[in-house]
């Protein structure tokens, strides 16, 4: 016996390779439990990871080949549904080497994290979906699958998204997640739309429905809208939705300007889903089980920090484990040092999700008022947001301007 701990990390998406490489550095060994199979796919069309990711990656050797996957994103212009310019910013300005912020297709992103896991040596198992985990005498876990097989390990690791089955577990009591108000459609096109440079955003606030795009090096247009809608769509709903999708989309973009109607043209098909974030999660831990990622706080994707979120939880717990003597311990310093960030990154993206769905007065007061908040924003520093450094050995809040 090598006297390593292993750990069983439940869900195989962004916080779960991740961690498992992070852990692999520290000393720990660890197998992935995802409960799809290997062909299922990744829910979703794009995302950005963020500067703060990067550096965060970086820390094990991951974000070269995560930038190489995808394309840089320096900057987002922002109009309203008139055509009015509202203004530009940067996202997060750039690291040292003049690194910026990365748009990646969602399959691609998880490619390049499956790749590297099992060329390190981690197992990933597929079709395991979590029924339930129990402690053992000795300090260790049990988990147990859907399909009646069984793992044991000294910590389990929930990084199981929104919809976590480990966070439930740990307390029967914990909050289920909140609908935003707002749907998410994503997709490719091949369409013509104004010049503009390549992994530049342009976001409309449309009269109806919030929509942006971002043109890759390749021309090809990565977009996205958020209908609003009062409840969240059933099952049923979606699968409806998803049908109708291309007549639902240009009713509600018909009267802006821009080229939204003729980038939905262009889509052969998209990706639909209900926008949710998690409230506060009372119950991080518990013995040897921890939550992470969105199974622990998910800010809407208004903020742009989803997956960077995950993957500094992924550095920061790994390192808290390698450094402390108990997973108890290293859980307790894991929430000390990551819970007040990611709350004031949900709560913030809350506040921007208003701003895409207000009335008429709300507009015309957000058009005005718009302007004047981004050249503040692009003129100071968001080192909260984008320098944080997910290196505990500095007390985990080791910021450094961006930009």
């Amino acid at each position: 016996m090598s006297g390593r701990r292993h750990a069983i990390i439940i869900g195989g998406g962004i916080a779960g390779p991740t961690a498992a490489m992070a852990l692999e550095r520290a000393g720990i060994d660890a197998t992935v439990f995802e409960a799809y199979p290997a062909d299922a796919g990744a829910a979703g069309a794009f995302l950005t990871v963020a500067v703060n990711g990067l550096a965060a990656l970086a820390t094990i050797g991951l974000d070269r080949p995560v930038m190489a996957a995808g394309f840089p994103s320096g900057s987002i212009r922002f109009a309203s549904g008139t055509g009015k310019a509202l203004g530009e910013m940067p996202i997060g300005g750039s690291l040292a080497a003049g690194t910026v912020a990365h748009t990646i297709r969602r399959t691609d992103l998880y490619r390049v994290l499956y790749a590297e896991a099992r060329r390190r040596g981690i197992r990933v198992e597929h079709g395991k979906r979590l029924v339930d985990a129990t402690p053992t005498g000795d300090g260790g876990v049990v988990a147990r699958f859907e399909d009646g097989t069984t793992a044991e390990g000294d910590l389990l690791i929930g990084a199981d998204g929104l919809h976590s089955r480990t966070r439930r577990i740990i307390d029967p009591a914990a909050p289920a997640p909140r609908y935003t108000g707002l749907g998410n459609v994503g997709g490719f096109a091949k369409a013509a739309v104004p010049p503009i440079a390549a992994g530049t955003y342009v976001m409309t606030f449309g009269t109806q429905a919030f929509f942006g795009y971002v043109r890759s090096p390749d021309g090809e247009v990565w977009w996205f809208a958020n209908p609003p809608r009062p409840t969240e769509l059933s099952r049923m709903e979606l699968a409806a939705y998803q049908v109708a999708w291309r007549e639902r989309l240009l009713e509600l973009f018909a009267g802006d300007a821009g080229p939204a109607a003729e980038i939905i043209w262009g889509t052969q098909e998209v990706a639909f889903t209900n926008q949710h974030e998690m409230p506060r999660v009372p119950r991080w831990w518990r013995g040897p089980m921890v939550i992470i990622g969105d199974a622990a706080h998910a800010a809407s994707p208004t903020s742009g920090q989803g997956a960077s979120l995950a993957i500094e939880d992924a550095i920061v717990l790994a390192r808290c484990l390698g450094d402390l003597p108990d997973a108890p311990t290293a859980f307790a310093e894991f929430e000390r040092l990551r819970r007040p960030r990611v709350e004031r990154v949900v709560a913030w993206a809350a506040r921007m999700n208003r701003n895409k769905m207000p009335g008429p007065i709300g507009r015309a007061v957000r058009d005005a008022v718009l302007p004047l908040v981004l050249r503040r924003a692009a003129r100071q520093s968001q080192a909260w947001l984008f320098g944080y450094q997910a290196d505990r050995r500095s007390g985990g809040q080791a910021v450094r301007r961006v930009g």
